[in-house]
């Protein structure tokens, strides 16, 4: 398991990406470029995550934690 998984942000971007991914798939009138913004935004939440979980450094970490804990999901 990698550091990121297990943090509790990323835990929860994974209940909401499955959320909207079931959405987008349930819905098939959604126009096909809305559809690709939904997707594209709710897996870059994840990515993000991983990548600042990434970081070597802790104070990369640290910067990476303040602005999570700013926009909470």
């Amino acid at each position: 398991m990698f550091d990121f998984q297990k943090l509790e942000v990323y835990k929860k971007t994974r209940r909401i990406n499955k959320k909207v991914f079931l959405y987008i798939l349930r819905h098939p009138g959604i126009p096909p470029k809305l559809k690709d913004q939904l997707f594209r935004a709710a897996l870059s939440i994840a990515l993000n995550t991983a990548e600042g979980a990434g970081r070597f450094t802790k104070a990369d970490k640290k910067t990476l934690l303040r602005s999570i804990k700013k926009h909470p999901i």
